[in-house]
């Protein structure tokens, strides 16, 4: 079975997949952010660099997602393959900072990478304000994050909300964690697996 947390950046979805993995004996793969040789550049130019970045995490998550077809274990995913091509690449290019070429280019790439594996079996997205996205992504302080534009944060959750509203191939959750701090507190992590529990055993 094949879980995937998606969320903007600093919505909790390695936390998350830590905790679920944690309760549920689930194998977590993570998404790479420390080893990704590209994730600094790309925050101090953005423009330069936008193409270069969301490639490799296609690459790598593709990658990610033909391991998880042949695993027989359950695998709970920090980050689905979609959010790259339905939120970051189109964000990217309406700001201005990827070339209408380089993203046609990209989006043709994933189309026929998505054709060949199958959709999650659960998704569940966690959705944030702003001012609670800011704040997580302060608290854990990495230092490439430190420029992170908030226009930039803005439209990747407005692209995130409309996505997640239209998503169609498969169960989706979705969890308001300016309400549910399941980090913080036991009583709404349970919240959280009595909800997955149901899409899982098909309660509702």
């Amino acid at each position: 079975m094949h879980i995937a947390i998606a969320g903007n950046i600093g919505s909790g979805k390695t936390t998350l997949t830590k905790l679920l993995a944690k309760n549920y004996g689930w194998t977590p793969k993570f998404e790479e952010v420390d080893f990704n040789p590209y994730l600094a550049d790309f925050y101090n130019d953005m423009q330069r660099w936008s193409f270069n970045l969301q490639i490799f995490f296609l690459n790598r998550r593709f990658k990610d997602i033909v391991d998880i077809d042949k695993s027989t274990e359950t695998i709970i995913q920090d980050r689905s393959i979609y959010e790259d091509a339905k939120i970051f690449a189109p964000n990217l290019h309406a700001m201005g900072l990827m070339s209408t070429r380089d993203f046609e280019n990209y989006s043709s790439l994933f189309d026929l990478m998505v054709s060949l594996v199958k959709a999650p079996d659960l998704l569940i997205y966690l959705k944030a304000s702003i001012p609670t996205l800011v704040a997580q992504i302060q608290k854990r302080g990495r230092d490439f994050e430190s420029g992170i534009r908030i226009d930039y944060l803005k439209g990747l959750n407005d692209l995130y909300n409309n996505w997640i509203e239209n998503y169609d191939s498969g169960k989706k959750l979705i969890i308001n964690v300016d309400e549910i701090k399941f980090e913080d507190n036991p009583k709404d992590l349970s919240v959280v697996i009595d909800r997955i529990n149901a899409q899982l055993n098909g309660l509702f």
